[in-house]
This record gives C-alpha cells, structure tokens and sequence, in this order.
C-alpha cells in the first residue's frame, strides 16, 4: 500500500460507517487501501469487506492486503457495478471516496495533472474507453464547450474550446503540458491560487469517465444493497458530485412519491433512509497535514 496516499476523514468515515464490528462491508473506491486498511482494524473476525476499484494499480495494492486478511477481498470494478457482486440487502456499509487519489494525481504517466507533463490520457482505467487526447482530437468546439462549462463550471468554456480545436489543428494533443498550456493562455482571467487549467482538467477527466454517470448509479445500487440499519458513507470532492449526493439522500428521505389523489398518507409511506448529521468536512488539523483535502464533504445516510 502506498504509504504516502492519506486517506481523508479517516475516523470520522469509521465513527459513520461502522454499526457492527461483525457485518459486511464494502469500499467501493480502494485507491491505495487506506479506508480499507482501517475498516479492517474496525471488524471483528466474523465481519468482512470486500472493495472495488477499476484502477489496475489499486488492484495491486488489494492482493497484498487479501494474502494477509481473509475477511477482505477485491473485485476489480468500478462501483457503478456493486449490484452485480452483492446481494440485496446484505450490507452494513458502503463507502464511497469520489475523485482521483494521490498516486494517481502524482504519477505523470496518468495524466490526470497539469503539473507533472505527461501522456493525456486521465482514464481511470487505462485499458477501458477513449483517452482525455483521443476525445479532444475529434470532439467538436461545441461538445468540448458543453463539458467544460457543466462538468467544470467553467466561465470561459466556449474561449477555451475553440483553442483547444485551433491548437490541435496544428499539431496533435497528445501531452499534459500542451493542453494545459493552450488552456491557460486562453483563460483571460486567473483566479488566485488556483492554475488556469484547474477547471478544464477536471471537466475532461470526469466527462472522459463518465463519473457522475456512475455516481448516480451507484447511490441507487447502494440503497438496494444496504440492510436496514445499514449505512452508506460518501465523501465528495467537487461540488457536481455533492450536488447529486446531496439531492439523492432528500429524496430518498422523502421516499417515493405518489400522484394526487391517492388514498395513503406519506406516514403510511415512508422515505428509504434517514440522514445522519449535517456535512461533514475535515478539520483545518487536517487539511494542514492533507492540502487535498480542503474540499472534501462527506454526507451519511442510513437504510430504514
């Protein structure tokens, strides 16, 4: 396990997810094993957890901890997929830790960073689907646009779009450090402490990976695959990926909703979870030791 990876809101993720020492568990993003490695130290020798990750360099990480744990195991997945691995309503917990980790951002040869040069690619799995250059060769100015403006909220999409075509006319994109470069000179304004490229970076690797896609149908998955009792733990990193979390757990507290007219009362109907506490976010101790991570939320529901 790489220890230089620091898994965020550690004990608060094990004070929320954690109801029985002896249950059955999932960590649907196992990274580098850090949430896994103490939810293991959480479980009694009756509980389990098994973990998912599509990322072939975390399932790396997973066969070192299966050869020393039994209760552990590792499905290489992404965790839209957990129905497919689980049965309904057999889990105490699922954790889901969104977004890239550390030895992904740190590895230029990934290319989910604009500050180490390297191939652009971003796919969290390298062997599945188009590569961040692949789609910025044939994408038109419009769709580049579109997904920069929604998936990274970004104010100059259309500014950037048109660069990022008139750039690759010339020459191919095929390198971080090119496309960073073609962004930052077409973002006219710089937002402090933050590099120009920052927005574009993350729009692309979420568009490239289809992520709130999978997102959304893994919080469905989750509510299915919870026990009553049973929790699921999620921590965001972007505010689109809070955004979904966030309006899937009020819905899911008010339940499903019945047309006018109909002769039950809500009482008689009631929501699927109920949410436990408010957002919880790291502690500046935290973040002072972890700069990553200032922008995580972490919401917590439980299965009625």
């Amino acid at each position: 396990m790489d220890r230089e990876h620091l898994p965020v809101l550690l004990e608060e993720v094990i004070g929320a997810l954690m109801v029985s020492p002896h249950g059955a568990y999932v960590d649907g993003t196992f990274g580098r094993g850090g949430h896994s490695t103490r939810i293991l130290e959480a479980l009694s020798p009756k509980g389990s957890l098994m973990a998912l990750d599509h990322d072939p360099a975390a399932a790396e990480s997973a066969s070192e901890l299966a050869q020393h744990d039994q209760r552990f195991s590792f499905k290489a997945a992404n965790f839209r997929a957990l129905s497919q691995h689980v049965e309904l309503g057999s889990l105490q917990g699922v954790l889901l830790d969104l977004g890239v980790s550390s030895p992904q951002l740190d590895d230029p040869e990934r290319g989910f960073s604009f500050s180490h040069d390297g191939p652009l690619d971003m796919r969290m799995n390298p062997d599945e689907g188009r590569s961040a250059a692949e789609w910025l060769a044939e994408a038109p100015a419009s769709e580049i646009a579109t997904v920069l403006r929604e998936l990274g909220e970004e104010r100059f999409a259309r500014r950037i779009a048109n660069a990022i075509v008139a750039a690759r006319s010339e020459q191919p994109l095929r390198r971080t450090g090119q496309l960073a470069e073609v962004v930052s000179a077409a973002n006219p304004k710089w937002e402090k402490h933050k590099h120009p490229a920052t927005r574009s970076f993350q729009a692309i690797r979420l568009h490239v990976n289809g992520e709130l896609d999978a997102l959304r149908d893994a919080l469905e998955a989750i509510l299915l695959a919870l026990a009553p009792g049973g929790r699921m733990v999620v921590i965001s990193f972007h505010s689109l990926e809070d955004r979904i979390v966030k309006r899937f757990i009020r819905a899911a507290v008010r339940g499903p909703q019945l047309p006018p007219g109909v002769p039950i009362r809500h009482a008689e109907y009631p929501g699927l979870v109920r949410q436990i506490g408010k957002a919880v976010m790291p502690t500046p101790a935290e973040v002072s030791q972890n700069p990553r991570a200032r922008s995580a939320v972490m919401r917590i529901a439980e299965r009625l």
